[in-house]
């Protein structure tokens, strides 16, 4: 598959949404199949970074799973991509798309029924459970054995939540920013474990040798793009389109975690 590269990586400050006269014009252009776009020619993409592998920035180039399947939709299209990095508030709560800055968000998001209420969600493209990272030869197994300890989560996400909801006898949750300084916590002995996506852990895993996985919570978390509630059912349609092509996503999967989907 030729994919093309994403053209301008842009960030985008929550507080701009704010700022009176500074409304971003919401009006849209049309493609051929009917797929509305706030930009002609171009599919706007929302998300966080980083988030390895599904999305990150590599040689000033953002890149990873997610970016590709929405790749491969704009191949379908006929459109070129434009990737904004944005809070990830701004994306789970359907800002950044009712605001007019992006056609369609991602950032490994789990379809949740509160999520669901102010934005639309395509077919799921992912399984996720969530993964217990820690350092080699720590002895961790399970949370469990965590009583007393600091435990590294990120903000906003579905592993923050679990671990809270588990959190061991006079254990702490310590929440960090993103993904990256969460895991390099737990890499350096700043906390003795931090929970995530397993997709996300099992990748650094392999970048990093003194950490390993020790075991997953299966917690039935399924990943989808989104776009504007009620605002894009051509989009949703060509997104889904791509999900069900098995080919792309083996293939894409392949690239990104090793192996088949």
């Amino acid at each position: 598959m030729n994919l093309r590269p994403a053209r301008v990586i842009m960030t985008v400050a929550a507080v701009a949404l704010a700022v009176t006269g500074c409304a971003k014009d919401t009006s849209t252009t049309t493609t051929e199949s009917g797929v509305k776009v706030i930009d002609e020619g171009t599919l706007t993409i929302c998300t966080h970074l980083p988030y390895e592998p599904f999305e990150f920035t590599k040689d000033g180039e953002v890149v990873g799973f997610d970016i590709d399947v929405l790749k491969a939709v704009a191949d379908a299209e006929g459109l070129d991509t434009n990737v904004i990095d944005t809070p990830w508030e701004t994306i789970v709560s359907g800002q950044s798309l009712d605001g007019g800055d992006c056609d369609v968000a991602t950032g490994a998001m789990s379809i949740r029924p509160e999520r669901e209420e102010v934005m639309d969600f395509t077919d799921p493209y992912f399984e996720a459970t969530q993964a217990l990272l820690v350092q080699k030869g720590s002895g961790y197994s399970d949370l469990d054995d965590l009583a007393g300890e600091r435990i590294g989560v990120q903000e906003g996400t579905t592993g923050e939540e679990y671990v809270q909801e588990n959190l061991p006898d006079g254990a702490e949750a310590v929440s960090y920013e993103d993904s990256v300084l969460m895991m390099e916590a737990v890499n350096s002995g700043k906390v003795a474990a931090g929970v995530n996506d397993n997709g996300l852990v099992n990748y650094y895993v392999t970048q990093n040798p003194d950490v390993e996985v020790s075991t997953e919570f299966q917690t039935g978390e399924q990943y989808g793009f989104s776009v504007k509630k009620g605002g894009n059912d051509e989009l949703l349609d060509a997104i889904n389109k791509v999900i069900a092509d098995d080919a792309t996503m083996d293939e894409l999967h392949k690239k990104w975690f090793g192996e088949e989907s």
